[in-house]
């Protein structure tokens, strides 16, 4: 995957210690797979899994979300259609639910915070980080802060 994109300003310790970033991942590659989104046998999802080779798991909704993961690792496919703002509270901090956005941490306190107007679909993609990885991905910024 993309981690070497992150950034210092990416991570944060408060109120846990969490990675929360936008396009990371090449715009033009998550507008295919997010075409494809309903479809996890097309060939863009198999590209996918060969180019990264990290298990993950299309979610039609935020709360069918897997919690028994060691590291959570959630990238947003927020439907385009979808103009009412929503948002993810992680520990009591609320972060816009936007597309292309990942959330990394291993807290559990994780909610979607239902908009106002309701939809079908809150789609995520929740990617099997390995804790070794998450745990360079600390290392690198815990020296920066």
């Amino acid at each position: 995957m993309n981690w070497e994109k992150l950034k210092p300003n990416h991570y944060f310790k408060e109120p846990i210690k969490h990675i929360y970033s936008q396009n990371i991942f090449d715009t033009k590659e998550y507008d295919i797979l997010y075409e494809n989104q309903r479809n996890p046998d097309h060939k863009v999802w198999q590209d996918f899994d060969s180019k990264y080779k990290m298990g993950y798991e299309i979610k039609e909704n935020f709360d069918q979300i897997n919690f028994n993961k060691a590291v959570m690792c959630l990238w947003f496919f927020k439907e385009r259609a979808h103009l009412t703002p929503a948002h993810v509270n992680v520990g009591g901090k609320s972060l816009p639910y936007v597309s292309n956005t990942f959330l990394i941490t291993e807290s559990k306190q994780i909610k979607f915070e239902n908009p106002k107007k309701k939809y079908n679909r809150y789609p995520v993609i929740q990617l099997d980080l390995p804790t070794k990885v998450w745990q360079s991905i600390l290392e690198r910024f815990d020296k920066v802060s």
